[in-house]
């Protein structure tokens, strides 16, 4: 009997915190986990696209005629992006430690220089808050509770990174993806969320709590809402309230005004409100006897400090400490997280472009490689291919990667001509930004979408969780993986079959191709398969028989279900049999599954 890949659709609304705008998107297990906009989850075997039905025979020329081609759309989309991009990119580089033109930076290298070099079409490069975590772990690490020195040594290590980051691209290992298990990656995003939300729950309320670990982070949230500086708070807390409402709103009229863009106006209004440019004292609620004081200080250091000459923002790494072990865990640390992360959402964006294109990721690898060396050397964070504002793009009506260029040229033209207008954001506003962002990477939704999965799925997840928040980002993923192995183990999987994978492809007529897999296939012998599959001629009809395998995995599962996707939207036509002899550990389409005894 053969079963049809299912597809797993979910509403991709344009995200509160990175989003301009919002309509009903296809997109597969692996998109809902990247997107992280947590609308309603959905099953349908149909996909519709951001912009509608776009005939496959027209397809927009690349380069300079591109250029001429599309210009108007693309001009349109990046200075929307470019409204979305402004606050998030201040708010994620004050996050990670570095000070807040660096993100402009990374954005600024990403569109101009990246966007002409790369291998996609409608992605959109920058910083992102999945490098939060690892870039501020550095700062603290290297520096060693000298904030600038971290900074300068954290450089030196993007710059490390990304040369390997490049490299790797070079030698094709944009397919590196598909070894680490999905429940994992999703356990490492989730984790990130929950420690920007620990971090920069303090930021919005005005407070600086007395912790040095993250588990004293955490516990600190409770005095910081007991001890909170009132207007600070308001900022912060209206911005977050807004995002919220934003992300419920169904207006897709409403839904254009990016939700970034309309938290940090808010937040400028207050800040002249309570003149949080001169700093004085304040009194609140004076007369109400059940408050614990009622005197609170405010001032212009609860505003984005940026140097008013734009050349000034520069700085460089400081390679001092290369020699060190410490300095290398930072340097794979880094390489690691940012090189997922972005080609995850490389792969995921492909699927949102209405005309069907497909990034070249190891092009894609080597060329934000080579922007983050850049980045690196002048003084910015380094940068991914982000999905959700990729996503906006889309949605605005982007056609070429003109539209990344012109979002970098638009910040560059905005931070070198107003940089006054940058210092009156309020930090509380961006504050509520990430905190925002953080829910919506670790909200429940993630927990019971993964139980749905499977309850081994689901184990891996948590577990991956823990170590992060434990130990660090590399080793908790360590940790998700190796928990993923024994849960395989549990199944009886033998030894001999952890690392390659059975398999024949033969063409058993004119224009079908079969592939056959036997034994046990799952995440660490996957990657052999794929690229076989990258081999397979266009157009031709796929069929994958997976009646003489043991067990699959979800990994495995999720992968087939994407070449699927992605064959059949090129003209081709692929489908999967033999499990209806396999025993699912859920009602999930993509849940692990075994054969029956």
């Amino acid at each position: 009997m053969k079963s049809k890949a299912h597809a797993v659709t979910r509403d991709l609304e344009a995200d509160a915190v990175e989003a301009s705008a919002s309509r009903r998107a296809g997109s597969s297990a692996q998109d809902e986990w990247l997107g992280k906009d947590l609308g309603g989850p959905a099953m349908d075997e149909n996909r519709s696209n951001f912009a509608g039905t776009i005939p496959t025979r027209f397809t927009p020329k690349t380069g300079l005629a591109g250029l001429a081609e599309n210009w108007r759309a693309d001009i349109l989309s990046g200075f929307l992006v470019f409204l979305i991009a402004l606050p998030l990119c201040l708010g994620i580089s004050m996050a990670s430690g570095f000070p807040p033109q660096a993100g402009i930076i990374t954005a600024v290298v990403g569109g101009l220089l990246v966007s002409r070099i790369n291998g996609s079409f409608v992605t959109i490069t920058g910083p992102a808050a999945g490098l939060i975590v690892v870039i501020l772990d550095s700062v603290q690490a290297l520096g060693d509770g000298d904030a600038k020195a971290g900074y300068h040594y954290t450089l030196a290590a993007i710059v490390c990174a990304s040369v390997i980051q490049m490299l790797m691209g070079v030698m094709k290992a944009g397919k590196m993806s598909a070894f680490f298990p999905s429940s994992a990656v999703h356990g490492m995003l989730a984790a990130i969320g929950i420690i920007i939300m620990a971090k920069q729950i303090h930021v919005m309320l005005g407070v600086k709590p007395d912790a040095q670990t993250l588990f004293e982070t955490i516990g600190a949230i409770p005095a910081s809402l007991r001890d909170m500086n009132p207007e600070v708070a308001m900022i912060g807390g209206l911005g977050l309230l807004i995002l919220i409402a934003w992300s419920l709103v169904k207006s897709r009229r409403l839904k254009m005004i990016p939700a970034p863009l309309v938290v940090v106006i808010i937040g400028m209004a207050l800040a002249q409100y309570y003149d949080l440019d001169d700093e004085h004292i304040y009194l609140f609620l004076p007369d109400t006897p059940f408050l614990p004081h009622h005197e609170f200080t405010i001032g212009p250091k609860f505003l984005v400090s940026i140097p008013q000459n734009f050349l000034s923002g520069f700085a460089f790494p400081d390679f001092s400490l290369i020699g060190s072990s410490v300095f290398w865990q930072q340097v794979f640390a880094i390489c690691l997280v940012g090189s997922l992360e972005s080609l995850l959402s490389s792969a995921a964006v492909d699927k949102l472009d209405p005309y069907k294109r497909t990034s070249d990721l190891n092009r894609d690898l080597a060329a934000v490689g080579f922007g983050n060396i850049i980045c690196g050397l002048i003084g910015g964070l380094p940068m991914i291919a982000e999905i959700v504002r990729s996503s906006a793009n889309v949605n605005n009506g982007a056609r070429t990667g003109w539209a990344n260029f012109f979002h970098g040229l638009f910040l560059l033209i905005f931070v070198a001509v107003f940089p006054r207008v940058i210092h009156e954001i309020p930090l509380a506003a961006l504050a509520a930004l990430l905190v925002f962002t953080g829910y919506r990477l670790a909200s429940p939704l993630e927990f019971k979408k993964t139980l749905a999965i499977g309850w081994d799925q689901l184990a891996v997840f948590v577990i991956t969780i823990v170590g992060v928040l434990a130990t660090d980002l590399l080793i908790g993923v360590a940790i998700g993986i190796a928990a993923e192995f024994l849960f395989h183990f549990w199944r009886s999987v033998n030894w001999g079959q952890v690392f390659k994978l059975h398999r024949d492809i033969a063409e058993s007529e004119p224009g079908v191709y079969e592939v056959k897999i036997g034994g046990a296939a799952f995440f660490a012998n996957y990657l052999a398969l794929r690229g076989d599959l990258a081999k397979l001629p266009k157009g031709k009809t796929i069929i994958f028989d997976l009646s003489e395998s043991w067990c699959v995995d979800h990994t495995v599962m999720e992968n087939l279900h994407h070449f699927c996707e992605d064959y059949e939207a090129n003209g081709g036509r692929a489908e999967i049999c033999g499990l209806d002899q396999h025993v699912a550990t859920s009602k999930h389409p993509l849940a692990p599954r075994k054969r029956s005894v």
